[in-house]
């Protein structure tokens, strides 16, 4: 979300501006035009904190998380910065795109593939879907699509049969090349959903690349979905859900002394391990959605 702040600073005041930035995810800025490299001790350089408290009101309050950091620096920095694209702003150089995908070198076949996501982090279980369902949804589409599962090996991703296993086995910046040659991804509100939209596709791809989103009732749709995602939500729906995100952290308590475990930050109606909202949402459902990417001709099998 910051990648697309910075580009509409630089679209929206071009030459009143030079950035650098500093972050934990630097491989996202690989190849970024709007960056010059600057010196954090050089007198002439402001330091800027940068955050998104637009989130607070993101039930009450037509935004996307697309408006945080771009809300933010229009507050700090007495702008008017308008976006000019639904998307984060990633950017792959012409080696990168040249190379062969990391699902061909275990293949020795450069064919479509989806990415599927089936897991999640553990300090938001709220977010988690049925590792069953996901299941059910890889063997209806068998000898049809060919799912590569990846995921953080410390977060919860259990394996998936018949699938190709990329768990663990991709830092950020070969996830990103990953997208790029993706036909499509399968996921709950996660970094995957936002590469998807913020990716540019490999020619002969769509140029919005499909996308079915695994919701459910935490987040608001306003704030999270993207347009040509298919975005499964509930909200509206159920009571905890009624008029927005939820914004709850775990089904259950881990017991880990972390503050995602008090009350107020756990759902208050689960079935089992689910939030009543994720297990509203059936396999058949996200195969529907899968399947009209291909019914609608966007993609073909």
């Amino acid at each position: 979300m910051l990648t697309a702040a910075i580009r509409d600073l630089h679209l929206n005041y071009p030459g009143k501006f030079i950035s650098d930035v500093r972050t934990s995810c630097s491989e996202i800025w690989e190849n970024n035009p709007w960056l010059t490299p600057l010196e954090i001790e050089d007198p002439e350089v402001t330091i800027l904190p940068c955050s998104y408290p637009l989130i607070h009101q993101s039930n009450e309050l037509p935004y996307h998380f697309i408006h945080g950091f771009i809300n933010f620096l229009n507050h700090e920095l007495g702008l008017q910065i308008q976006p000019t694209a639904f998307k984060g702003d990633i950017h792959l150089s012409a080696l990168e795109q040249s190379w062969l995908p990391q699902v061909a070198e275990i293949t020795g076949e450069d064919n479509p593939f989806w990415i599927i996501v089936a897991g999640g982090k553990f300090d938001y279980t709220a977010k988690w879907w049925a590792h069953d369902r996901y299941q059910a949804v890889v063997e209806h589409f068998r000898d049809k699509i060919q799912f590569v599962q990846v995921g953080q090996l410390d977060h919860y991703h259990p394996l998936l049969d018949h699938v190709i296993d990329l768990r663990g086995k991709t830092d950020l910046r070969q996830l990103v090349r990953l997208v790029y040659h993706a036909a499509g991804v399968i996921t709950p509100i996660s970094l995957i959903m936002h590469l998807a939209a913020a990716v540019p596709s490999k020619p002969g791809l769509p140029p919005l690349k499909p996308c079915v989103v695994i919701a459910g009732g935490r987040e608001s749709t306003q704030w999270e979905a993207y347009p040509n995602h298919q975005f499964i939500h509930t909200i509206g729906a159920l009571p905890c859900c009624a008029y927005g995100g939820c914004w709850k952290s775990r089904v259950l308590p881990l017991r880990d002394g972390d503050e995602k475990d008090q009350p107020e930050n756990l759902c208050v109606d689960p079935v089992g391990f689910l939030p009543h909202c994720m297990d509203m949402i059936s396999a058949e459902e996200v195969i529907r959605r899968v399947e009209l990417f291909y019914q609608g001709g966007i993609l073909s099998m």
